[in-house]
């Protein structure tokens, strides 16, 4: 049995779990080699580089990570990006950007950032990765029909445009092997789910390409041998010029990783009813972000779909993702010389599979039937990852998301001034409401509901220009503001400048914690007087009697 301990982060296991962690393990490891090779060959690299990035990936994330049965690896989300760093910056700019990732990631779980990820809008989420499906797909396209075609271009109509103007020098074997390969990988798991579609459809491929001598572009043909031993460590060549251009794409990384390594540990917590840690999730990421590029790897993330297969075939302890990098292992150094026969066409296959699974075309369809604001936050999102890039995609979509979010607090933040003439639709339940209070003559209040924020501080200030007759007191009622910002605490100054500049007395009332924590933080409550602040109405409406000499 083993036992729990600082370094060896395993529960005590019966014979019977043992046993299901160590087969839930090998078969991640089986179902996550087409993978890693087909993600490392789309993301601009070595097929081995995708290999080394699921062994140490896989083994770090398991071993210090805040979920259980978290698997990590290269995943399709981070194709577009670390292909755009090679083609620019090459080999050396991806190790960089991957290291600052890492450390970005360790930052943001020592911080506690670990909940904020939930607040990056589900449309931004969806729009990026449907985004990343449309991409992977569409380059695929060259190895899954065979096409002649020397160097695709990177811009997407560019590629699309060269593979129409190619596209009568398709290989009519590879396109074969390519359609035989996605129909096994579609049909398979309705006969059985013990072993993986993708493996079956690699093992069918490499025979009828080798027993039939069919031109078919091979791992061997395009890359030649895959390497059976992890690399030495390597140190990347720094400049202060590399490190500035990398910052976003590692924040691009960094946000991606821990975007979907979350989410995988969420899914992973409604399945086997537990509950991760989502800073130390982080921190684990971030390492292996660190390690795996030294070796050779890729970026590293939770993958939703490894870590489901982990699941349903008994893993519940980090053993079963440390197996599978053992695993994954083994096959590299015992069985890494017979992976050069894999064809390209089945990889192109299996990679049109995952862009599919991707999509969400469901949620993506379903979305556009929400407010006018998410559908275009969602659309922006979508069309400039497929178009521009995905660093400026996440960058724009976040932005146009706060925006649109601020517009909207704004238009539920309003200004309600109660005269004495009180309408019918006022609360009478409510003990509070000002019809049931006496209020008199020369006061009016003024109540604000919703956030004070720098969205809403400027109809405040509309509103009060628009009074005709001022009042010789205002009464600023509070009770329904949760927060102030900065914007809305100088605006209430302004406010009370004006106001005193027109014999004005300003009065506020209903004050809650934060508000009155930020007042005086602002040294607002000196301006306006502690005296003329109060948490409810009725020592508001007593203070503007006294004001007024009224007994």
């Amino acid at each position: 049995m083993f036992k729990k301990s600082i370094f060896f982060p395993i529960p005590k296991l019966t014979s019977k779990q043992l046993f299901s962690e160590l087969s839930a393990g090998v078969i991640v490891g089986i179902v996550a080699l087409p993978l890693a090779i087909a993600f490392g060959i789309a993301s601009g690299v070595t097929p081995e580089k995708g290999l080394i990035t699921a062994i140490i990936g896989g083994f770090i994330v398991s071993y210090f990570g805040g979920s259980k049965v978290q698997i990590g690896g290269p995943t399709g989300a981070f194709i577009i990006i670390v292909y755009g760093i090679v083609q620019q910056y090459g080999v050396n700019g991806l190790i960089i950007a991957t290291l600052m990732a890492g450390i970005i990631l360790i930052v943001m779980g020592a911080a506690k950032f670990g909940a904020m990820i939930k607040f990056i809008p589900y449309p931004v989420v969806v729009g990026f990765t449907s985004g990343i499906a449309v991409v992977i797909f569409s380059s695929q396209i060259k190895d899954f029909f065979g096409l002649q075609i020397d160097e695709v271009p990177a811009d997407f109509f560019e590629k699309w445009t060269v593979y129409v103007q190619n596209f009568h020098s398709i290989n009519l074997e590879t396109f074969l092997i390519s359609v035989l390969s996605l129909l096994i990988i579609i049909l398979w798991p309705k006969v059985s789910r013990k072993i993986p579609g993708s493996l079956l459809a690699i093992l069918i491929s490499v025979i009828l390409v080798n027993v039939f001598h069919l031109n078919v572009e091979t791992i061997e043909s395009k890359f030649g041998e895959i390497p059976s031993v992890i690399p030495q460590p390597i140190f990347p060549e720094l400049s202060f010029q590399i490190i500035k251009d990398m910052i976003m794409p590692a924040t691009t990384i960094a946000i991606l990783a821990a975007i979907e390594a979350l989410l995988s540990a969420v899914v992973a917590d409604g399945m086997i009813g537990s509950r991760h840690n989502s800073n130390k999730e982080l921190i684990a990421q971030g390492v292996a972000n660190i390690i795996s590029p030294i070796f050779g790897g890729i970026p590293v993330t939770g993958a939703i779909a490894r870590t489901a297969t982990n699941i349903k075939n008994g893993g519940r302890t980090p053993l079963s993702g440390i197996i599978h990098a053992i695993t994954l292992l083994l096959i590299m150094i015992f069985l890494g010389k017979w992976a050069k026969l894999i064809p390209m066409a089945t990889l192109a296959a299996i990679l049109v599979v995952v862009a599919y699974n991707m999509s969400e075309y469901k949620v993506f369809y379903h979305l556009l039937r929400s407010p006018k604001s998410d559908v275009a936050v969602l659309l922006t999102t979508f069309f400039l990852t497929v178009i521009l890039d995905l660093t400026v995609a996440i960058e724009v979509g976040m932005v146009l998301a706060g925006f649109l979010f601020m517009r909207r607090m704004a238009e539920v933040s309003n200004l309600e001034i109660i005269k004495s003439d009180f309408t019918d639709d006022e609360n009478l339940n409510d003990p509070m409401a000002i019809q049931n209070k006496i209020v008199p003559d020369g006061v009016e209040i003024y109540e604000i509901n919703g956030p004070f924020f720098f969205g809403a501080a400027n109809k405040f200030r509309e509103v009060m220009n628009e009074i005709e007759n001022p009042p010789k007191i205002r009464i600023i009622r509070m009770r329904n503001v949760p927060a102030v910002d900065a914007t809305g605490l100088k605006m209430l100054k302004e406010i009370y400048r004006d106001s005193s500049h027109l014999g004005i007395k300003i009065i506020l009332s209903g004050v809650n914690p934060q508000p009155k924590n930020a007042i005086k933080q602002f040294g607002l409550n000196e301006v306006i007087g502690e005296e003329n602040i109060f948490d409810n109405i009725d020592d508001a409406l007593k203070r503007a009697n006294e004001i007024l000499n009224i007994k």
